[in-house]
């Protein structure tokens, strides 16, 4: 777990842009994501979305992962829901990695509570993470940030409406 400790702690020492980084003095949350990648290190499909929501994983520390589905309590969010509901209906768990471009979660100034898209700023200075967890695996883009930046195929976001072609995209890819 050497590797994903080092990940961790790199990850929560750099600043990207003007995101919030949740792992910045938050022990439980680099912990939760080390042991999160240290399963996940044979994963061999890596999904990529576009940044940490603010009640996805800018609370829990993993991507497409609510507080509520870890522990019952906290805030929920509906992408992570679909997410892994569609995962569990594909059987496909334990053969997915989770990330984002941006790992940290992207706000409007003054608005914790709101996500925006992030900067190509942002997504430059986060690229090394993405570059580290994408060798020897699967790329499928989540939405069209994760496609462009990505150069890889994609599948439809499933917020808005977009469960059932997320669903369709990725049981077609893999």
């Amino acid at each position: 777990m050497g590797r994903t400790s080092s990940f961790v702690e790199r990850l929560a020492a750099v600043r990207i842009g003007e995101t919030f980084n949740q792992y910045v003095h938050a022990p439980a949350l680099c912990d939760r994501l080390a042991a999160y990648l240290a399963r996940r290190t044979e994963a061999p499909i890596l999904l990529v979305g576009e940044a940490a929501g603010y009640r996805g994983a800018r609370v829990s520390g993993l991507p497409f992962t609510s507080e509520r589905q870890l522990t019952g309590e906290g805030p929920s969010e509906a992408t992570a829901t679909i997410v892994h509901r569609v995962l569990a209906e594909l059987g496909l768990e334990e053969q997915v990695l989770l990330w984002n471009v941006v790992p940290t979660h992207p706000h409007r100034r003054g608005e914790p509570r709101s996500n925006r898209r992030p900067t190509r700023a942002e997504v430059a200075a986060a690229r090394r993470f993405l570059d580290e967890l994408t060798r020897g695996r699967r790329v499928v883009g989540v939405g069209r940030l994760a496609e462009a930046v990505l150069a890889a195929p994609y599948v439809r976001h499933p917020s808005h409406g977009g469960a059932e072609r997320f669903r369709e995209g990725l049981a077609r890819l893999v």
